[in-house]
């Protein structure tokens, strides 16, 4: 069933970046996020560019349900090379200490959750920008949750369609796509928008919402499938400056 329900959704289309994982780290007020960005900066961000230059996403939360909170999402070839990643990292000397640091003493957080995701046929490739922007942009994380697959496939396939074309006018470049494979929530469909300003999103989203054509798709598609979306989950992130995708 999975793997029919991803199919169904991605295709066969073979990309460079075709899984990923994504962790939210839920913490209280104090040191600890501090400590999650001493870890990431110097311990795990150097070594997966160190031993798998696999591209990754490190950011803070600044409007969320849970705060404070930092989110990770770290792109993969394959299911095999994210599977033994942790492995990998665990048998690097410099990691190792990073990590033993990081988790001696108190705890770290309070708890996690995390996904696995695999790319939509239609998500463009999850890299790094050619030239960097002076500073780290705004990155929306939005989840929509289907109430079933056949539904979530009907939602890709509004996305994939005219909803991207309404996206890309309005001012909204996702950079990335996926279908919850393992994870919280499932059916659904997560993405993650990057804005260079929180004035930059409010601009495009209400682009978005004025577009005359979006009313007319999201009534055919809802005539099509019913409501293809029951509810969203909306977070939104600052990248850290050490982040490899900022």
């Amino acid at each position: 069933m999975l793997t029919m329900a991803g199919m169904s959704a991605q295709g066969a289309a073979p990309k460079k970046s075709q899984y990923y994982v994504m962790e939210q780290f839920f913490m209280e007020n104090g040191p600890q996020p501090g400590r999650f960005h001493e870890f990431c900066s110097k311990g795990l961000v150097p070594a997966l560019e160190r031993l798998e230059k696999m591209p990754a996403l490190v950011m803070e939360a600044v409007m969320a349900p849970h705060m404070p909170q930092a989110a990770l999402i770290i792109a993969g070839e394959s299911y095999e090379q994210l599977k033994g990643v942790a492995a990998r990292l665990h048998a690097d000397k410099q990691f190792k200490q990073a990590h033993d640091a990081w988790e001696s003493g108190e705890p770290p957080y309070q708890n996690s959750n995390a996904w696995f995701l695999e790319a939509t046929q239609y998500s463009p490739e999850f890299k790094p920008l050619e030239k960097p922007l002076a500073a780290p942009r705004y990155f929306e994380l939005r989840v929509y949750h289907s109430p079933t697959w056949r539904q979530l496939a009907l939602l890709h396939e509004r996305f994939a369609g005219p909803e991207i074309k309404i996206f890309h006018r309005a001012g909204v470049h996702p950079i990335l796509y996926s279908t919850t494979m393992f994870g919280p929530d499932r059916p659904s469909l997560t993405y993650v928008i990057p804005f260079d300003s929180l004035a930059a999103r409010e601009k495009a989203w209400a682009a978005f919402g004025a577009d005359p054509e979006w009313a007319k798709v999201r009534k055919e598609s809802i005539d099509k499938g019913g409501q293809i979306s029951l509810r969203i989950q909306i977070s939104i992130y600052r990248a850290m400056p050490y982040s490899p995708i900022r």
